[in-house]
């Protein structure tokens, strides 16, 4: 997601985690030609040109084959092809994300070889993960309650979100479907997506938003820990096992995020959202950590920053309270409903589905800390994102974070106006920040962290809609309070 919304700016250090999006002089009218074609920028070594034309970019575009590598098998033949020319290759031991790749694969086997040989030297890949810890036992394991807000929309893909979630190797788990849509069609598809699936339980939420479906899933669950996705998401088998291993492993902990991968890179607004937006966050880590409030911020800027601590207890660095969405996003979320009850749930006046668009995530987990609360990040429990596949709906998505990141920041201010005075003290450097990122984008000194190219700049049309969104955030949750109190307040659910 965006950097500056999703958590990858380190407020309290001014750093900036570049991802290398792309950027080429387009027609708007022939963005859509270059869509249906599959082709996005991700091949330009031989390109000089600061400005690349629409003509090179189809020229040297080509989607990314998804691979997985088992460290400890041998490595597997990968060599480029008619439709890939590029591979974005996850390393896993033990099943686990260890580390991300991205490959060329015109460059030979050799050469390929030995790119992932060197990265599979990391240290990385050797460290402990939590499904090895035998101390805790399958009894020792809680009752789950998976609640998926839906609207219906992508019929195939909640198929295959609940494929998956069948598959899961969890001893106790229930799944809350919330059924999001304000009027529900005779002929429902819905019907027989859930057909046969006993596990499934739909609950019904006409009011819109996904803050007010998750919060009705949430009422209607029968166990105290809670898991949240998408239905736009496939999770992984060892996905709310490793949930319950970690949140058992440490009582104290009130929520938990994971790692999330891209579930394909076939189209330009995929391989965009995915080389900049990565991880549904920020910068992408594959290292477990603890967050909680620094106790060094005391008085009125108390809880305004939270210390990052691996599975050592050792302070691995220390960033603004406002950048948390580095660590998590709400299609990989799980959280005490304990918890959940004390901040008040999510905001329904943020989030998809209502003027605010987004930052009803963000919101939980600042409210957590803010609380003093603790969070926990474990790679080991991952899923898979389908990002949108056009480039209409990453305008969308640009558009949604950014109002969504301010509208949340109104909000917690509104709940709490000690948000002000933290806020106000982590400005200056956040502008100045955002100032030099958009400078660095427009000037071609962005390049990807785990590509062997130097990629384009972000496109300046995609960045200038960014800089709007953040100042239409404060008017757009205006305009939620309001329609939310006209229309939608009061509780309003039905299990079917």
């Amino acid at each position: 997601m965006i950097p500056f919304i999703r958590g990858q700016v380190d407020l309290a250090q001014g750093k900036a985690i570049s991802l290398g999006l792309h950027h080429y002089r387009y027609a708007e009218s022939r963005a859509s030609h270059a869509v249906a074609r599959h082709e996005f920028p991700l091949r330009f070594a031989s390109v000089k040109s600061k400005q690349v034309s629409f003509d090179t970019f189809e020229e040297h575009s080509g989607p990314a084959r998804i691979v997985t590598v088992d460290i400890e098998r041998p490595i597997p033949e990968l060599a480029a092809d008619d439709h890939y020319q590029d591979a974005w290759v996850v390393l896993r031991k033990g099943g686990v994300p260890r580390s991300v790749v991205m490959l060329d694969l015109t460059i030979g086997t050799p050469a390929i070889e030995r790119r992932l040989r060197d990265a599979m030297a990391s240290p990385e890949m050797n460290s402990p993960s939590i499904l090895d810890d035998t101390s805790i036992s399958e009894s020792d394991l809680p009752p789950i309650s998976l609640v998926i807000p839906t609207i219906v929309a992508r019929t195939k893909d909640l198929a295959l979100c609940l494929d998956a979630i069948e598959l899961l190797d969890y001893p106790d788990f229930e799944v809350v479907l919330v059924d999001n849509r304000r009027q529900v069609p005779t002929l429902d598809p819905l019907d027989e997506i859930v057909r046969n699936r006993p596990t499934v339980r739909v609950v019904r939420e006409p009011r819109p938003g996904a803050s007010a479906a998750r919060n009705t899933g949430a009422a209607h669950a029968r166990a105290d820990l809670i898991a949240f996705t998408d239905d736009d998401v496939r999770v992984e088998r060892q996905w709310l096992r490793t949930i319950g291993m970690r949140m058992t492993k440490n009582p104290r902990l009130d929520a938990l995020t994971g790692l999330i991968l891209p579930a394909e890179l076939e189209t330009p607004a995929q391989i965009w959202f995915e080389r900049y937006f990565g991880g549904m966050g920020s910068e992408r880590t594959f290292s477990p950590v603890t967050l909680v409030s620094d106790p060094r911020s005391r008085g009125l800027l108390r809880g305004s920053q939270v210390l990052v601590r691996d599975t050592h207890d050792a302070e691995v660095r220390r960033f603004s309270l406002y950048g948390v969405g580095a660590y998590g996003a709400s299609a990989n979320m799980a959280i005490r409903k304990s918890a959940l009850e004390r901040i008040g749930g999510f905001d329904v006046m943020l989030g998809i589905g209502t003027p605010a668009f987004g930052g009803e995530d963000l919101a939980v987990m600042i409210s957590i800390l803010w609380s003093g609360g603790q969070i926990a990040y474990e790679p080991a429990a991952f899923v898979n994102h389908r990002h949108r596949r056009d480039y209409a709906e990453l305008l969308r998505q640009v558009d949604g974070y950014g109002i969504g990141f301010t509208a949340m920041l109104v909000a917690l201010i509104l709940r709490d106006p000690r948000h002000m005075v933290s806020i106000a003290s982590q400005l200056p450097k956040a502008l100045r920040w955002k100032a030099v990122q958009g400078v660095e984008r427009i000037r071609s000194r962005t390049s990807s962290a785990t590509s062997e190219r130097t990629s384009p700049p972000y496109p300046p049309t995609l960045f200038r809609r960014e800089l709007w969104a953040f100042v239409r955030g404060p008017f757009a949750y205006r305009r939620s309070r309001k329609w939310w109190n006209k229309n939608y307040a009061g509780p309003s659910a039905e299990v079917l």
